[in-house]
């Protein structure tokens, strides 16, 4: 063979070895990276091709998402009977826009892709059977969840409603408002689906595609009161222990800086109990300074505060104590203001465990993972959140008789006669100007007080329509009551 085809051959087998690599490159390597990419329409047809399993409540099966056929290329639209009212829960499904919630986080067993939905899509392709995704079951209650949804949507109110089972962590209810239509994005119209996103997400807009029960972390307020009486019960206070009166104290290592009660009042009691009872903030200032930032941080971690990984399935933004250097800070943190953050969900675990006896359940919406034909994949079983309990079950059961002082003193509707509610209201300051800031408004609490049933938070933001007269009591609690008494019957 001469030289010049020598050259040729050789550029030949280079070519080829080029094309093996890159085959090989593209069918093994970035195959994944490919088959998910949200512009592969191969995938997306295909996916749409399957009958897409049901989002339901365990309770009574009641369709959260279901499916319809449709007359295009895509077989199958996605539909919410109530979608509002459940969108920060199931999410939404669109052709451009992919997935969010239960809708993401159980998106293989939704689409029929989960492994052990293999020997089903076997079988379909044997007999020729329309292949179907696999179903999912929530914790939901709707009775609940709509009573928490109508009681926030009815005044217009910003803000979140976590209702949990205390004794299983099973999630009954999870309102955010204000919320959106999953349908809008659900549509197989791109023009209309893109418009709907272009409104629900304006930067100028209320965010009503955040879940503000899971994704978005508040200033306490006075509710984080519990986790500072739960520490000082686990150091040896009890609820007879003397704390301060004072209408106002220095804060340490300031001139003339003063941490004050509300409305400038003397604790009408000098004790524990009283100060819970009438959140009392000087009290709890110096008991937080007294505990010192290892035991009060100790106490928080055990109800879950601070962890970083926690999902519901859907991930939750860690919630958190922030810098606890100083007795100033100390001081600030201990009435839940300066860095403390707590999500919606994460106030709910204080109330629910105390409930529990002093044990955090760890917050789960899935039930259970059905196959197409409704026979069991898996089923969840309650488990603890943390690996100490946040207090004793002696404590627990002092915590709930200050909790039930601290709702005799609570005002707002929906009180039951012959219901007993152990609660704790909050108002936290924020913004940048604080006192001229609308605060947030707090409640949780759990019911009845002997057999709990159900442990609620409920946050509405910025003062509801109180604006700067809004307290946890005037504006959150009737909420909170709604939500409990939907729940435990004769409401």
């Amino acid at each position: 063979m001469n030289t010049p085809l020598r050259k040729v051959g050789v550029a030949m087998l280079a070519m080829v070895a080029l094309l093996l690599v890159n085959t090989t490159y593209v069918q093994f390597v970035k195959a994944d990276d490919y088959r998910t990419d949200g512009r592969n329409q191969r995938v997306l047809l295909e996916e749409y091709s399957r009958q897409r399993g049901q989002i339901v409540a365990a309770e009574n099966g009641q369709v959260l998402a279901g499916v319809e056929p449709a007359n295009d290329k895509y077989q199958f639209t996605r539909t919410y009977p109530n979608g509002p009212m459940y969108a920060p829960v199931t999410g939404y499904y669109s052709i451009i826009y992919g997935a969010t919630g239960i809708e993401l986080a159980m998106d293989e067993v939704l689409n029929g892709s989960d492994p052990r939905l293999l020997v089903r899509r076997l079988s379909d392709m044997v007999t020729g059977r329309d292949p179907r995704g696999g179903n999912v079951q929530l914790t939901m209650r709707p009775s609940v969840q709509e009573a928490a949804y109508k009681a926030m949507t009815g005044k217009g109110f910003h803000g979140s409603v976590v209702a949990l089972d205390p004794k299983t962590g099973d999630i009954l209810a999870m309102v955010s408002t204000p919320s959106y239509d999953p349908n809008r994005l659900a549509t197989h119209n791109s023009k209309e689906v893109r418009s709907a996103w272009a409104e629900l997400t304006d930067k100028n807009g209320d965010k009503p595609m955040l879940n503000r029960a899971i994704r978005e972390t508040y200033p306490p307020g006075s509710t984080f009161k519990l986790v500072t009486t739960a520490a000082a019960l686990e150091n040896g206070a009890g609820p007879d222990t003397p704390v301060t009166r004072a209408a106002n104290v220095q804060l340490p290592g300031t001139s003339n800086t003063d941490l004050e009660n509300f409305a400038h009042q003397p604790c009408p009691g000098g004790t524990l109990k009283d100060a819970l009872a009438y959140s009392c903030n000087t009290a709890f200032a110096e008991l937080a300074d007294q505990l010192g930032a290892d035991k009060l941080r100790e106490t928080a971690t055990n109800f879950g505060i601070g962890q970083q990984d926690l999902s519901v399935p859907m991930p939750v933004a860690a919630s958190g104590l922030g810098d606890l250097s100083s007795s100033a800070k100390l001081y600030q943190s201990g009435i839940g203001q300066r860095d403390v953050r707590l999500t919606p969900l994460q106030d709910a675990l204080l109330s629910a465990t105390v409930a529990n006896g002093g044990v955090t359940m760890k917050p789960q919406l899935v039930k259970a993972l059905l196959a197409p034909d409704l026979t069991p994949m898996e089923e969840f079983t309650p488990e603890e959140l943390t690996g100490d309990p946040a207090l004793s079950a002696a404590n627990a059961e002092v915590l709930k008789d200050m909790m039930l002082a601290s709702e005799d003193n609570t005002k707002g509707g929906g009180k039951r006669s012959g219901l007993e509610i152990a609660s704790k209201t909050g108002t936290a300051e924020h913004g940048v100007n604080e006192k001229q800031t609308p605060p947030h408004a707090w409640y949780t609490a759990f019911a009845p007080a002997d057999d709990p049933q159900i442990a609620v938070a409920v946050i509405v933001e910025s003062g509801g329509d109180r604006g700067l007269a809004a307290t946890g009591g005037s504006v959150a609690a009737s909420i909170g009551r709604a939500t409990i008494n939907a729940a435990v019957g004769g409401g």
